[in-house]
Order: C-alpha cells, then sequence, then structure tokens
C-alpha cells in the first residue's frame, strides 16, 4: 500500500500546483464566485460524465441524489468556500505564495483530529516528518509576500481555505463508506456549484476574457478538479485524512516550478533545498520511511 501511495500523492500534488497557476491567470478577467463556479460545475459535469459512462445514467443519478447531504456538506468545505478564498487570495499575491500558504493544512487537520478524529492523530517520527515538511515550506517561502495589508489579507484568505480543506479531509473519511469516491466527488463538485451559483451571477464579467484565462478555466476545471477529485477520494480512501494533507508539502514545490518555467520566475537555491525537506517530510509523515525500524531489523540480520 505504501508503493501505492507515492505515485498517487505525487500526481495529486503535481496537478493542484499547476491549479494556483491557472488561478492566477484566471483572476485576470474573471471574478473569483464567478470562475470558481464554472470550475465547479464544469468540473462535477465531467465527473456525472465519467460517471453515467461506468455505472449507467440511472445508477449514476440516483447515487449522486441520494448523497446529497454529504454532497452539500462537502461540497461547501471543500469546494466553494476554500475554492474562492484561495482565487480572492491571488487577486493580492503571487501563485508560489497562495501554495505555500495552502501548505498549513496538514497543521489544522492534526488540531482538528484530537477532537474530532483521534485515530488521525500524528505522533513519533509522522509528527516529526509534519515539522520537518513545514521547515521546507518555510525555506521554500524565502521572502515575505508584498504588496501591503491587502497581501496579508490575501495570504489570511488563503490559510482560511486551508482550515476549511482541512475539515473536510476529516468529514470526508468519516462518509466515505456511505457511497463511492466518484459518487461523492461528483456530488460534492455538482452541489458546490449549485452554492455558488447566486454569488457567481453577480460576477459575470462585463468583457471577453481573453484566451489565456478561459484556458486556465478549462485546465482548473479539467485537472483542478474533474481528475483531481477522482484522486482525491482514491487517496483519502486508502490512506486517510492526515496523509492526505500532505500532499499539500508538494504543492508549493510545483508551483514554484510552473512558475518559473512558465512565468520566468528565479528558482534559487533555497527552493531546491526547500524541496528536499518536503519530500523527507512527506516520507516521514506519510510511514513510508521508518529509519529506526529499519535500524532495529538490520542489527537483528
Amino acid at each position: 500500500m505504501s508503493r501505492r501511495y507515492g505515485p498517487l500523492v505525487l500526481v495529486l500534488g503535481a496537478i493542484w500546483g499547476a491549479s494556483y497557476l491557472f488561478i492566477k491567470v484566471g483572476v485576470r478577467d474573471f471574478e473569483p464566485t464567478f470562475l470558481m463556479t464554472l470550475r465547479l460545475l464544469i468540473g462535477g459535469a465531467l465527473l456525472l460524465a465519467f460517471l453515467v459512462a461506468t455505472t449507467g445514467i440511472r445508477a449514476a443519478v440516483s447515487d449522486v441524489r441520494g448523497a446529497w447531504r454529504e454532497g452539500l456538506v462537502f461540497g461547501a468545505i471543500n469546494g466553494a468556500l476554500p475554492f474562492t478564498l484561495i482565487a480572492w487570495g491571488e487577486k493580492h499575491i503571487d501563485s508560489g505564495v497562495a501554495a505555500i500558504a495552502n501548505a498549513s493544512v496538514p497543521i489544522f487537520v492534526a488540531l482538528l483530529a484530537v477532537k474530532f478524529n483521534p485515530s488521525q492523530r500524528s505522533t513519533g517520527l509522522r509528527l516529526v516528518g509534519i515539522l520537518l515538511g513545514l521547515v521546507g515550506v518555510g525555506v521554500l517561502a524565502g521572502v515575505h509576500p508584498e504588496g501591503g495589508g491587502w497581501a496579508v489579507l490575501g495570504t489570511l484568505a488563503v490559510i482560511l481555505a486551508s482550515v476549511s480543506y482541512a475539515s473536510a479531509g476529516l468529514y470526508g473519511q468519516r462518509v466515505i463508506g456511505r457511497a463511492t469516491g466518484p459518487v461523492l466527488a461528483t456530488a460534492s463538485m455538482l452541489y458546490g456549484g449549485v452554492i455558488l451559483l447566486p454569488f457567481g451571477l453577480l460576477q459575470i464579467p462585463d468583457h471577453g476574457p481573453g484566451w489565456k484565462p478561459v484556458l486556465s478555466l478549462v485546465g482548473l476545471a479539467v485537472l483542478g478538479t474533474a481528475v483531481a477529485q477522482l484522486f482525491l477520494f482514491r487517496i483519502l480512501r486508502l490512506f486517510g485524512a492526515a496523509r492526505l494533507s500532505l500532499v499539500t508539502y508538494l504543492m508549493p514545490a510545483f508551483a514554484l516550478l510552473y512558475g518559473s518555467l512558465i512565468l520566468d520566475e528565479p528558482l534559487r537555491p533555497t527552493m531546491l533545498i526547500g524541496l528536499g525537506l518536503i519530500l523527507g517530510g512527506i516520507a516521514l509523515g506519510s510511514g513510508v520511511w521508518r529509519p529506526q525500524r529499519r535500524a532495529v531489523a538490520d542489527s537483528a540480520t
């Protein structure tokens, strides 16, 4: 199972890392609520099409309708609210800064788990891994975001989104047995889009958007929403909320890499050092690498 965790979390980290770039470009011509409404509804429609193709139209519609309670809650705290907060934040901060701020999810998972899901508490080497990953995030951060008070508010908005994501991860693990991952993913995106729709209609653009923001919207809907949600529920079902939240350590690395390659942002040595610390934190925090056990096994041999 540990071998399956690595590739899944790596792909999800790469997809979600690109989402920050898509959002940064998308908010040039789209307001946050309108952009995220389309992201949720298009992504949800694609997920519904996937369900129809795999289970049939009657079963797909019946399953999504039956998961309306979970879909509403999960769609609000894992879709409408955090998506909009991050998009609003990226109007005032860089995409890389947003990804770094969003890496605080594991901290809030650990704090919330004390109250709501003690089985997901991180102790021992896993706690060391989380702290090591956060050190890597700090190294990646490098320079504080510029932009004055609005930049501070933008960063706080992304951190608030992290609290919402952490809550969604713990909630999702509790309800994952009530429906399959694809059904919950579809229901949450569709119902999340419905929740956000009235606000999105108030922010319909009054001008024709450029092709780059439009392509960014497509990337968000297809990759950052539909495909990513399938990976998310797969990891959640197999490994739990704590290990799922560790994917946020990879997001800043990918986001900064995309920024360097696509937006010509400088790639500093501290970024590579931070990346190494983050990967080490994931290995320890997920339980994939257990140096103490290996040492004991070697001595016994």
